[in-house]
């Protein structure tokens, strides 16, 4: 963490190109700072290449692989405008990035196992630890790990914040915002995009019980 000025972590992008580069503007990171995504650059939102090609030509710029990477490596979904470059790229992507006692993936940590048992559906699936129906609990609820966990995938009305575990996907590409900490401060930005690319139930927008209000 010393070899940076300063660390950046950032929500799900989806696509939203314009949303990105805003965000990149208010931060304003220099080839000094690293800046760490949570995954799933791509889908949903307009343009995914661009995305892809923004990060990939910072090498200062890293990110975890997120569900919506992964079901483009399986088949499961299909993108035309990425090439096969872009898909070896994403197929070479972590599903985890750690430094210190802090850990990013895209989804969250299973409270129930160890870190090394997890697997990678795990990292980049999990929300709840029941039905699975957007109800608590939370994974992020009952976690009480030695890591502080940086994590998307769960549209949130505004970021989640807890002691070990921060939660970033505020729901950009459904006309929420891009949010990104820094992590060393725990100050949070966002810039709120233009239009709304998707429209999704506002029962998938998830209420944490503690917030905070980004600048």
């Amino acid at each position: 963490m010393d070899a940076w000025d300063d660390i950046y972590v950032v929500g799900d992008v989806h696509g939203c190109l314009r949303a990105l580069e805003h965000l990149l503007d208010r931060l304003d990171p220099t080839a000094d700072d690293l800046v760490v995504f949570v995954g799933d650059l791509v889908r949903k939102g307009p343009d995914s290449a661009g995305v892809i090609d923004l990060v990939r030509s910072r090498p200062n710029f890293v990110t975890v692989r997120g569900n919506n990477e992964e079901k483009l490596l399986r088949g499961e979904k299909s993108l035309d405008e990425l090439d096969d470059e872009d898909r070896r790229w994403i197929a070479d992507l972590p599903v985890a990035i750690h430094w210190d006692d802090t850990l990013v993936v895209h989804a969250g940590v299973d409270p129930r196992k160890s870190i090394v048992e997890h697997t990678v559906d795990d990292f980049e699936n999990i929300r709840e630890l029941g039905d699975g129906s957007y109800e608590p609990p939370f994974w992020y609820d009952e976690y009480e790990g030695d890591r502080r966990v940086f994590f998307g995938h769960t549209p949130l009305e505004a970021p989640v914040v807890r002691e070990n575990a921060v939660g970033l996907d505020t729901g950009c590409v459904y006309g929420g915002a891009l949010t990104a900490c820094d992590p060393r401060r725990d100050r949070f930005v966002s810039v709120t995009p233009d239009r709304t690319v998707q429209e999704r139930p506002s029962r998938k927008f998830v209420t944490p019980r503690r917030t905070v209000t980004a600048d």
